[in-house]
Formats: C-alpha cells, structure tokens, sequence
C-alpha cells in the first residue's frame, strides 16, 4: 500500500510553499524595479550628456588669443604668427570641447548625435585647406622652394580619416598635426630660426581665396536643394555643333534627402565658424597686402556674412519649408548667407588680381 501521507507532504511543508513563492515573486519585482530604475537614469543622463555635447562653440577673439599664447609661450608677434595660432585654435577646438571629439564615437551619447559629427566635419575641411595652403603657398618663397618639414608632417595628419575609432584614432592624429604646427610657429617666431618662413603675398592668399570660394559654393548649392529644385546639367560634355544648331541641355531635379537636411546644414555652420576665425587671422597677417589693394572692407564684408550665420538656432530640429511657404526653411537661410559670403569672396579675389 501506498503512503499517501509522504506523497502528499506534512502540513508544514505545505504552509511554506507559498511563502518560498511569494519570497520569489517580491525578489524578482524589487530586481526588475531596480534595473528598470538603473536603465532610466542611464538615459536620462545620456540625454542630458547629449543635449549639452550638441552646443556649438563660441566665436573667440582672434587677436587677443594670438597676444595671449604670444605672451604665455615668450614668442615674438611676427607676421603668421596669428595666422598658425588662430588654425591651431580652430583644430583644437574639436578635441577639447565639451565631449570633446566625437565624430568617431562608438558609445552614446557620440553614437546617438548626428548633428555635431556635420559641424566638426565642416570645422576640419576648412582646417584641412588652411594647412595644405600654408604647406603649399604660405611658407614657401616660389614654387622651386623646398617645403618646410613640420607643415609637411601636418598636412596628411589632418587629412586621416575623421571616424577612426582606434589604432590610431583621429584624435591622436589631429593632435600630432597640432604638434607639427606648433614647432613650425615656434621657428617661425624665433629670430635665430632662418629655415621658417611666412610669405604675406597677394598671389599666396588669392590662391588659397579660391578654395574657400569653391568650399562655398559648394555649399550654397547643398542647401539650396533642401527643397528640391530643376537645374541644367552642368556636368555634360561640350559636343561639336553644327552652324545654326541649337545645343541639348538636359535638365535634373536635385533635392537632398530628407534625413540629410540637418547634416548638410551643420556642415555649413562649421565650415562658416571656422573660415570666419581664419580670415580675422588673415586681416591680421595680410593687412599691408590688404591695404594696398584696398580690399580690408571686402574681408570684414565676408567676416559679417559668415558670423551673421552663427544665429542661435531656437528650433528644436530643422525646418524644411518650401522656398515661400509658412515653415521656415533654415537651410535657404544658410544658403543666402553662404552665398553673400561667396560672392564677396570673388570680389576680393578681383581685388587681389588688381595691380
């Protein structure tokens, strides 16, 4: 015969089966509530770390940033003295704001923003032209001079590739390029120094004038096609035509896609914070030159256009109204201000060819 009294279990036993129960359900509410908790702080930070890593820098004062690392580093105030600082500044900039570099970042918040990583790309373009001119133009006396070996150092430095997480990062790519900028400024200011040079010249800064009128009007166009428009292709082949023959244009719709609107304006915003420090740099370094050609005003003329397009941004994202609609569209908005800019910049270069 069966016992049926082992089988069943004693009272006791039987008591403490829903207790042990109800021991495992609050333990693993109480476990749930405390990750669930854990989770929301960790966004609620991640957010906030965001929301403050997606400040864009202030403009700083060209000038007395040059006289104060002058002062700090004993260094002379030659002519390009402004010039290098002012690039080394800019570059900087991107490494120790808040959050520092984030364009390669694998992590959030850096993985989550899309913004910042356009303005710290449109900072580093204008970086990266600045520095091939100095390579290139600026510290050489003609085009048979040899070029100086730190700006050679820092060229391909700044030209690595921005979303390098590690091995070697871009981070520690820029900041070798810095270092390289930063013995060039040092002979540079140095009279003992013969081998480091800044040739002020009106050839040299016209030919770095054209990238940035290229860089620009790049631009314009890029913002222009946040609201799609027909443009004649201009990409085509000149065909031979017989007398009396009028040519085919073909015509294309341009339009930027819509999760692109942002990213091309914040592109623009960098490209324009960085150009309007190097030209004050510039006004500083090339004003006999300036003076001579009576083209100061042409600079500062560019300087207002670029800095009119810092304006603080109120929206919480950017509006892409149509061209005369009743939303905003901020990047036409950017797109007139690149334009002035751009078109200033021709006109300086007319200035420069000048006699």
């Amino acid at each position: 015969m069966l016992d049926w009294k082992n089988r069943t279990g004693s009272a006791p036993e039987r008591a403490a089966e829903p207790k042990s129960a109800t021991r495992s359900y609050l333990g693993g509410l109480l476990f749930s509530r405390a990750l669930a908790t854990l989770i929301g702080l960790y966004l609620l930070v991640t957010l906030a770390l965001g929301w403050y890593w997606s400040h864009e820098p202030a403009l700083f004062p060209v000038q007395q940033n040059a006289q104060l690392a002058a002062e700090k580093e004993g260094k002379q105030m030659v002519v390009g003295y402004t010039t290098v600082e002012t690039l080394k500044t800019v570059a900087g900039t991107l490494l120790h704001k808040p959050g520092g570099y984030i364009s390669n970042d694998r992590f959030p918040p850096g993985l989550w923003l899309d913004d910042m990583p356009s303005w710290e790309y449109g900072v580093l373009v204008q970086v990266r032209d600045l520095t091939r001119a100095l390579r290139k133009d600026f510290a050489r006396s003609q085009s048979q001079s040899a070029e100086d070996a730190d700006l050679a150092k820092a060229e391909p430095r700044f030209n690595f590739d921005n979303k390098s997480w590690m091995l070697p990062s871009s981070e520690s790519e820029y900041q070798e390029g810095i270092n390289s900028l930063s013995r060039y400024q040092a002979r540079l200011s140095d009279p003992a120094q013969k081998n480091a040079q800044f040739y002020g010249r009106a050839d040299n800064l016209n030919n770095w004038l054209g990238d940035v009128a290229t860089r620009l009007g790049s631009l314009s166009q890029r913002l222009s096609a946040s609201v799609g428009r027909v443009k004649l292709n201009t990409a085509l082949k000149t065909e031979t035509l017989a007398p009396g023959q009028v040519p085919q244009l073909d015509e294309e719709r341009v339009e930027t896609p819509w999760l692109q609107i942002d990213d091309v304006f914040y592109e623009a915003r960098g490209q324009a914070w960085a150009l309007s420090h190097l030209l004050r740099a510039i006004e500083v370094d090339f004003a006999d030159v300036l003076a001579k050609k009576n083209a100061t005003v042409s600079v500062r003329q560019i300087i207002r256009e670029l800095e009119a397009s810092q304006e603080t941004v109120w929206s919480p994202m950017i509006l892409n109204g149509s061209g005369f609609g009743i939303l905003a569209n901020h990047s036409l908005v950017m797109a007139n201000y690149i334009s002035r800019a751009n078109a200033a910049v021709i006109d300086l270069r007319q200035l420069l060819n000048q006699g």
